[in-house]
């Protein structure tokens, strides 16, 4: 089991079908992911419900009858790890997207991860 891609296909499908908001069970590397792109301005918002069977509840951000998030993609996988260095961080669509990277200082976006000079594991890019 790949608890980020069960995120991502989550997140990428109530996107396709509208939904505005859906219920993911809880982790640390999820609420990490989750607010890393709140943060930057593809949800609009998640909170963590529950207290023994917690979830993340996420609402996401729509721009008339069309998703913010238009693409998704997996890149780091349980079968396959995919580490690259700070110089080696790739800009999504020239700067329009955002590449999510597990570093030693945890979890950050591609652009806070190059301005701290880390380089780490690439997890998965969104435009």
């Amino acid at each position: 089991m790949d608890p980020i891609a069960d995120l991502l296909t989550s997140i990428r499908n109530a996107s396709q079908a509208l939904k505005p908001e859906i219920s993911v069970p809880h982790s640390g590397i999820k609420e990490s992911a989750v607010r890393i792109l709140r943060d930057e301005g593809y949800l609009e918002s998640f909170n963590v419900e529950g207290d023994v069977k917690r979830s993340i509840r996420i609402h996401l951000k729509f721009q008339g009858r069309k998703g913010i998030i238009s693409g998704l993609q997996r890149i780091s996988k349980p079968g396959l790890r995919h580490y690259t260095s700070v110089k080696d961080i790739p800009l999504v669509l020239g700067g329009m997207g955002i590449a999510v990277v597990s570093t030693p200082q945890g979890l950050m976006s591609g652009h806070d991860a190059r301005r701290k000079n880390l380089g780490g594991e690439l997890l998965f890019k969104v435009w």
